[in-house]
């Protein structure tokens, strides 16, 4: 008889057994999937530590001073994962485009007035610019994220960033045929660059880029900048295009804000996690008080274009800094 120990097989995966369940489809295919989140390791890829890629995963990963013992805990709220995204952008994407149909063959552009197609030139469409921002972002938290649950969360706020820019370069080709004048398709990058309208959110999100470190950029990107894009621009052009007989406009904004209030949820969902270990909160409410006056000063540039919404700007801000408020902080 041999004294080797013969083990029970398992009946699921070793790191999903200790919950005494079967594992869900969103668990089996999502959690602790990455290879590069090895505690401790001065090498997160197996290359030489001095390697500029593992220097920088140490840095700015596992040197981040907002710390869990586990991020791989983390769930998406929504539990979705590739497949369920699609299915359910996929109808998303049908009801917008469904939209443009629809208005068009109404003739709807025709009825706006040249007043109105002269504000979407300028604070419409050079939006496309500001979202490849947030899908960069996005794309680099989702890169960057210690656990495979955060980086699919951001994974996809980035695809559905690429949707909303993607949804702004249609309707510039459709604005163009009817308002030849205004200079749509044309410019939209020097509205970007110089107009006084842009230069906040331009400010914030070119410093977004930047902010390497992954917790901050998701407290910079999710709790603060995005925020204030949703609530600054995508909702106060929704409603106030309501008021100039645009439903396009409107009901694009507000298609486009439930993919935001998603994003939130799983913001606040980490957030919460976060605060599971002593001096996050500190962390976060710091870094919070270093991004808020950018995100307000953006919020004022941009609504100070729009003399038809005296209230806009506090409107928004208060909205942003309600958001806030709800993570517990």
């Amino acid at each position: 008889m041999s004294d080797v120990e013969v083990l029970k097989p398992l009946k699921t995966w070793s790191h999903l057994a200790a919950r005494r369940r079967k594992p869900s489809e969103y668990e089996i295919v999502s959690v602790n999937l990455q290879y590069n989140d090895r505690p401790g390791s001065a090498a997160p890829y197996e290359l030489d530590p001095n390697v500029f890629m593992n220097r920088w995963y140490v840095q700015h990963r596992n040197g981040s001073p907002l710390k869990h013992k586990d991020w791989n805990s983390f769930r998406d709220p929504d539990e979705l994962i590739y497949r369920t995204y699609c299915l359910m952008q996929d109808g998303q994407e049908t009801y917008v485009y469904s939209l443009f149909d629809q208005f068009n063959a109404r003739e709807h552009d025709q009825a706006l007035t040249p007043q109105w197609a002269g504000t979407l030139a300028r604070l419409y469409t050079p939006g496309r610019y500001l979202l490849h921002t947030v899908q960069m972002a996005s794309a680099y938290l989702a890169q960057m994220a210690p656990a495979s649950t955060i980086e699919n969360c951001a994974s996809f706020q980035a695809m559905d960033s690429f949707r909303w820019l993607s949804h702004i370069a249609y309707r510039t080709k459709e604005l163009e045929g009817t308002f030849a004048d205004k200079g749509f398709g044309k410019d939209e990058r020097q509205y970007w660059e110089q107009d006084p309208a842009w230069q906040g959110f331009r400010e914030l999100m070119e410093k977004t880029l930047v902010a390497y470190d992954w917790a901050e950029c998701f407290v910079a990107l999710n709790l603060v900048a995005k925020p204030a894009i949703e609530e600054g621009m995508l909702r106060l052009l929704g409603n106030i295009g309501r008021r100039n007989g645009d439903l396009v406009m409107s009901l694009l904004a507000d298609a486009e804000l439930i993919d935001a209030t998603r994003h939130r949820r799983w913001a606040a969902s980490l957030v919460k996690l976060a605060m599971e270990t002593e001096g996050n909160a500190d962390v976060i409410r710091g870094w919070i008080a270093k991004w808020t006056p950018l995100a307000d000063a953006a919020i004022d540039a941009y609504t100070s274009a729009l003399a038809e919404s005296p209230a806009a700007a506090e409107t928004a801000k208060q909205a942003t800094a309600t958001f806030r408020a709800s993570l517990g902080l």
